[in-house]
C-alpha cells in the first residue's frame, strides 16, 4: 500500500488560482486532495510554515540531449536512466528525449532505446520519458548550427515511419525545415498522426511558414537560434513566430543563446500562453568546463557556454531552473504564467494535458517546491520524493 504524503502551510498554483496557505496530499502517484486548511489523516507530512515556499507543477522539458555526461544518442539505458535521475533536481519531472541529425542506423538505435526504456521505466522515482523530440535530420544545411552536415537529408515519410515504429510509435514531436525537399508533405503527415510538427533549423521565409502551419505545422524550435530572422522585407520565421498565435514557441532563456532583450520582445509577442521554456541542453550539463563530445563534435564548455571550436553554439548547459529565474528576473511574471511556460503549455502540446501539466485532483503527482528565490527545495515525481533539497547538501 503506497503511503499518502500531505504538503501543507505552501502556497499552491493550481490552474484556477493561488491557495496563500494550502494543503495537498498524493498517493499511488497522483494528487488525491487540494484544500485551504489541512486535511489529516497522511503517512508523512511537509510542512512549509515559516517558509516561503510555492507549490508547482513539475517542469516539462520537450528539448533536451542530454545531462550529467549522458546524450540520448549513446542509446544505452545507462544514459536514459542518467538523465531522469538528474533532472529531477533541476525541478524536471518529465521530458522528450531528444536526438540529433546523425547516421540513419545511429538515429534508429537512439529512438529504439528510447521507446524500449519507456517500456520498462520505473512507475515513479525518476523524471518520466514521455516519448522522443525528433531534431533533424530533415532540417536546412544553411541553418544546421551543431547539427552535422553530412547527415542531413531531405523530409522522407517513408524515413520517418520507420523510426517512429522502431520508438514503439513513441516519437512526439518533429522539428524540419519546411522549405526542404517532400517537407511540407511531412507536416501534414505528422498532423495526420498526431504528432507535433515544429519549424526549426530553417530558412523558411514568413510565407513557407505560413503554408506549413495550414499544412498543420504548430510549434517553432528554439526561437531566433538557427532560424531565418525577422527583416522588414521578410519577416521571416521569427516574424511568423511574433505574429501566428497557432504557433507555440520555445525558447532558451540562458542569455546566452538570445540576450535579455531578445526575450523580452518575443514574450511581449507570445506572452505566457505560447511560450515554453527549454534547456536544449547537452551532455556537460551539471558538470565542470572542459571539452566533451556532441554527435562526434568537441564541444568546448566555459562559464555558461557550450560551443564548437569554430564558435557555434552547441546546445546548452542551461538548467530549467535557472531559465525560470532568467525569465522571471527580466520580465513582469506572475507565477501562473510561469507555470504555463515551464509545464502547462508542453503538457498541452504534447497531448498529455489530462495527467500532467497543472495541479489538479487526480492528475500525476509531479510537483516541485520553489523557495522565495525559484529556487528547487523539493521535487516529486509520481508521488516520490525524488530530489530534497534540505536533505541532500546536509
Amino acid at each position: 500500500m503506497s503511503e499518502t504524503i500531505e504538503f501543507t502551510n505552501i502556497m499552491i498554483i493550481t490552474e484556477t488560482k493561488s491557495i496563500e496557505s494550502g494543503c495537498l496530499q498524493v498517493k499511488n502517484g497522483k494528487i488525491i486532495a487540494i484544500s485551504d486548511h489541512p486535511i489529516g489523516g497522511a503517512d508523512s507530512v511537509i510542512d512549509g510554515k515559516g517558509e516561503s515556499w510555492t507549490l508547482v507543477p513539475g517542469f516539462i522539458d520537450v528539448h533536451i540531449h542530454g545531462a550529467d555526461g549522458y546524450d540520448v544518442m549513446d542509446a544505452s539505458n545507462e544514459a536514459l536512466a542518467g538523465m531522469a535521475d538528474r533532472l529531477p533536481e533541476e525541478g524536471t519531472t518529465s521530458f522528450l528525449a531528444t536526438t540529433m541529425t546523425q547516421s540513419k542506423q545511429n538515429i534508429s538505435r537512439a529512438v529504439r532505446t528510447v521507446g524500449e526504456y519507456m517500456k520498462q521505466q520505473k512507475a515513479a522515482g525518476q523524471a518520466e520519458i514521455l516519448g522522443v523530440h525528433l531534431e533533424g535530420p530533415f532540417i536546412s544545411q544553411e541553418k544546421a548550427g551543431a547539427q552535422p552536415l553530412e547527415h542531413i537529408v531531405p523530409s522522407s515519410i517513408e524515413q520517418f515511419a520507420q523510426w517512429h515504429e522502431e520508438s514503439g510509435d513513441n516519437i512526439r514531436l518533429v522539428t524540419l525545415a519546411p522549405e526542404s525537399q517532400g517537407g511540407i508533405d511531412l507536416i501534414k503527415y505528422l498532423s495526420a498522426k498526431g504528432i507535433v510538427a515544429s519549424i526549426g533549423h530553417s530558412q523558411a521565409t514568413f510565407d513557407q511558414v505560413t503554408e506549413a502551419v495550414q499544412a498543420g505545422a504548430r510549434h517553432v524550435t528554439h526561437l531566433y537560434n538557427q532560424m531565418s530572422g525577422l527583416h522588414h522585407r521578410e519577416p521571416g520565421i521569427v516574424g511568423a513566430a511574433f505574429l501566428n498565435e497557432k504557433l507555440m514557441v520555445e525558447m532558451i532563456v540562458d542569455h546566452v543563446h538570445a540576450r535579455p532583450e531578445a526575450v523580452q520582445l518575443a514574450y511581449h509577442h507570445t506572452k505566457a500562453d505560447r511560450t515554453i521554456l527549454i534547456t536544449d541542453a547537452m551532455r556537460a550539463k551539471c558538470l565542470p568546463e572542459g571539452t566533451y563530445d556532441l554527435g562526434g563534435q568537441n564541444v568546448n564548455v566555459e562559464g555558461n557556454e557550450a560551443r564548437l571550436p569554430d564558435g557555434t553554439l552547441a546546445g546548452s548547459i542551461l538548467t530549467l531552473e535557472q531559465a525560470v529565474s532568467n525569465m522571471k528576473q527580466n520580465n513582469d511574471i506572475s507565477m501562473e504564467e510561469l507555470v504555463r511556460m515551464t509545464s502547462t503549455n508542453a503538457a498541452n502540446q504534447l497531448g498529455i494535458g489530462h495527467r500532467k501539466g497543472i495541479i489538479a485532483e487526480g492528475k500525476d503527482a509531479d510537483l516541485v517546491i520553489l523557495d522565495e528565490n525559484l529556487s528547487v527545495v523539493m521535487t516529486v515525481c509520481r508521488g516520490v520524493v525524488t530530489h530534497d533539497h534540505r536533505r541532500d547538501t546536509t
